[in-house]
């Protein structure tokens, strides 16, 4: 085996990825301090051609030095949209027919692995904080909660982490399902 070179990857250029049909699926950062989280979340949803990225509260926002060294120039392909409230960005993506989620481990959260979107469901979903999760309030205007199954000592993984997770099984289940239709 040998390793590709960048040249050979074939990945779109900025104009061709804001012009291609995305995967139906905004994440939303609730509340997240790190800008270096902020940019690897950026990055994720340009690796998996995602619709949209909602920084809301107190997340930064590009362009900034510490967002742009994890995004690598995502920050200039995806779409984002910046909420004062996380309740604001719930409620347009409501508006516009998504249903919304949060990555969160609550009573009657569905396990990942369990979770299976319908046929035509746009999906949005909520991350949030660091320290304190995903606040009490966005939790409950939301349509449900997807916990990802952790089997060890600690009680959450780094968000940029959970979103890599997440968006991978959520992506593969959308493709899945798409190639249905």
């Amino acid at each position: 085996m040998r390793k590709l070179k960048n040249e050979e990857l074939q990945r779109k250029s900025q104009e061709e990825f804001k012009a291609s049909n995305k995967t139906p699926l905004v994440l939303i950062l609730d509340n997240v301090r790190s800008m270096n989280n902020v940019g690897s979340v950026f990055r994720t949803a340009d690796a998996f051609l995602l619709e949209a990225v909602y920084l809301c509260g107190i997340t930064g926002q590009p362009p900034h030095k510490d967002i742009h060294k994890t995004a690598l120039g995502a920050t200039d392909t995806v779409a984002w949209k910046y909420f004062s409230t996380t309740l604001d960005a719930i409620e347009e993506l409501n508006a516009k027919g998504y249903k919304v989620y949060a990555a969160e481990q609550t009573e009657g959260a569905i396990q990942l692995d369990e979770f299976e979107p319908e046929e035509t469901e746009k999906i949005a979903v909520v991350f949030g904080n660091e320290v304190k999760g995903v606040d009490q309030k966005v939790i409950d205007a939301c349509d449900g909660v997807i916990e990802i199954p952790q089997l060890g000592t600690k009680h959450s993984l780094n968000i940029a982490v959970s979103v890599g997770i997440l968006t991978w099984d959520l992506f593969g289940k959308i493709k899945n399902l798409r190639s249905k239709i």
